[in-house]
């Protein structure tokens, strides 16, 4: 196995989140680069400051303009909403990895399936309304066939009376419809068969083979990990025979075991790197390193395993969104912040866009932040780099802000 220190781990999970190194061209081609990596952009409508998808891309590729992406969705149609680490945007190009879960979905005897079954059958006409309105008249809200349907529809009792909004769910999940577009940020949802483009691989893939590329696909974009965490990202909780997968590959040269020590010894459990990068791992050992100041979406990619941060980083993060004002630890939309291979704080936006103002309610500095001279200056260009890419015309600093970042921060 090959020995690694936390810092090298750190810095293998930072270099295959595109956190690190030279960025990719903030344009089309750029951030699809990015997202092949990635695998997803967990969707999250919360947009205190941008929504997440938004901020994961912006803090990879810089300042990019929307268009972009809107072409990547919209024109090109190479990415498309479905559910991965969770609602998230995934790749075209991996139909198939996806197109698993909507042969799948609601099938089996399982509790859950029946109670989507039975909903389905009770609302069969419902489905049949969507369905012929979306092939007759195309992309349309969910508004509209909360207009449309007739009374009578009811639900089974679970679904406390949102019927059309359920049923849109389940289409959805099952692949027979998708978001087709987002005008006004809400979703125009349309027909699968017309709104994947042409060139979308629909052979059907084996769950062997879904799990052996997914497996691969999530440490390549961990760096290095376990199998547990594997598990948990892409598409989390999705990989049947991981271990057995897990074993072929290594058997096969496909992927390595490491171990990560510090000054107590061996860290828990059977560490992997891919040996595509291998290469990498190596020039990492011999101090390649390109290191950036970044802020991270509160669902970012590489925070969004909570154990796995606290393991590889010691930063202790939760999202407080639901958490009472008053028992917030640290505000509302918190964004991490990456510096090097360190999580060293975490600043607490809002963005004002009637004012073009961007507020920063707080920053907090970790415990091991230490007093690294060149912090404060790069948390100041990158906090100023968001302002530019969100439109604000000005940057508010309020208390509290830690004493060896103040004379910058403010």
């Amino acid at each position: 196995m090959i020995p690694v220190s936390p810092e090298i781990a750190r810095r293998m999970a930072v270099l295959a989140q595109r956190l690190a190194g030279p960025r990719s061209e903030p344009s089309a081609d750029g951030m699809l680069e990015v997202v092949r990596q990635l695998g997803c952009l967990q969707l999250d409508p919360i947009s205190a400051v941008a929504r997440s998808h938004q901020l994961v891309l912006w803090s990879r590729v810089g300042n990019y303009q929307p268009a972009d992406f809107e072409t990547l969705m919209w024109e090109r149609r190479q990415l498309f909403e479905y559910w991965a680490h969770c609602a998230s945007i995934v790749l075209t190009e991996e139909y198939p990895i996806h197109q698993a879960l909507m042969g799948a979905y609601a099938q089996g005897s399982s509790a859950w399936a029946k109670r989507v079954q039975t909903f389905m059958e009770a609302n069969a006409g419902l489905r049949e309304h969507i369905l012929e309105e979306l092939r007759s008249r195309g992309p349309l809200l969910s508004r509209h066939f909360e207009a449309e349907t007739i009374s009578g529809w009811h639900s089974s009792g679970w679904t406390s009376g949102r019927n059309v909004s359920q049923m849109l769910d389940f289409l959805w999940l099952s692949g027979t419809i998708m978001v087709a577009g987002r005008p006004g940020g809400q979703k125009a949802w349309g027909l699968t068969e017309r709104f994947l483009p042409e060139w979308t691989p629909r052979e059907q893939w084996s769950p062997d083979e879904i799990v052996r590329h997914s497996a691969q696909k999530s440490l390549r974009a961990l760096g290095v990990a376990t199998a547990s965490q594997i598990k948990n990202h892409f598409i989390r909780g999705r990989y049947p025979g991981l271990k057995q997968a897990l074993d072929l590959l290594e058997t096969e040269g496909r992927i390595v075991r490491l171990t990560i020590r510090d000054e107590q010894g061996a860290w828990p459990g059977v560490w992997y790197v891919h040996a595509d990068d291998l290469a990498t791992l190596e020039h990492v050992q011999a101090g390649a390193w390109e290191p950036r100041t970044r802020l991270l979406s509160p669902f970012d990619n590489l925070v969004c395993d909570r154990g796995r941060t606290e393991m590889l980083f010691d930063f202790r993060f939760r999202i407080e969104i639901y958490v009472p004002k008053a028992k917030r630890e640290y505000g509302y939309y918190v964004l991490p912040i990456l510096h090097g291979d360190q999580l060293i704080g975490r600043i607490d936006p809002l963005m004002d866009r009637k004012a073009k103002r961007l507020r920063i309610n707080a920053v907090y500095a970790e415990p091991h932040a230490g007093a690294d001279p060149e912090a404060a200056p790069a948390i100041a260009q990158t906090i100023e780099e968001l302002a530019t890419f969100l439109g604000a015309r000005e940057i508010e600093y309020a208390e509290p802000v830690p004493p060896a970042w103040q004379a910058t921060l403010r």
